[in-house]
């Protein structure tokens, strides 16, 4: 399959799917697809970011090597929306090797805080803070503040995630308050 050329032919779920169900779990394949989304042109990247996320969802270990790239392409300017919601969906899915938490985590709360950001990648901006917390707890206070600062303005879709981060990142702050009071 010409993966550049079936990624124009639609833009749609089941073409997305259809990518996808191409690569599997093969590594060529995978590194074929994350070079046509690196490469462009804009269209291309736009389209080929859906089933690249679909694929790390499926298979997670298929993006360890691409990782660092795929990353830097996010710093790159006027990226579209799709590539920062595709990027930032399929982080949820990865055990972000801690070399990289402080890039993606400062990433995250830009997106977080920045009004010009769809709800989709701000949603899944809180998730995958969500995780790098595990390893680095000194960052839930400040997710906690900028949850809760955004929730009552908030749409839907963040207030419905917001709830569930809050609960979880509280429940953690109170079992930690229970293991050593002096916090």
């Amino acid at each position: 399959m010409d993966l550049k050329r079936e990624i124009l032919k639609e833009h749609s779920k089941r073409q997305a799917h259809k990518v996808a169900d191409y690569v599997r779990d093969n590594m060529k394949r995978f590194e074929e697809l994350v070079n046509v989304y690196l490469a462009g042109p804009y269209r291309v990247t736009q389209r080929s970011a859906w089933p690249l996320s679909l694929c790390v969802e499926r298979h997670p270990e298929l993006i360890k090597p691409h990782l660092k790239k795929v990353l830097d392409h996010l710093t790159h300017p006027n990226i579209h929306d799709s590539v920062k919601r595709n990027t930032m969906r399929l982080l949820q899915f990865v055990q972000i090797p801690k070399r990289f938490h402080g890039r993606i985590a400062s990433t995250c709360f830009d997106y977080l805080q920045s009004n010009a950001e769809p709800v989709a990648v701000k949603v899944f901006s809180m998730t995958v803070l969500t995780h790098i917390i595990e390893d680095q707890p000194d960052l839930k206070n400040e997710l906690i503040i900028i949850l809760e600062d955004q929730f009552p303005f908030a749409s839907a879709a963040f207030r419905s995630r917001a709830k569930k981060v809050l609960k979880k990142l509280k429940a953690e702050s109170l079992k930690q308050k229970a293991i050593d009071p002096k916090l």
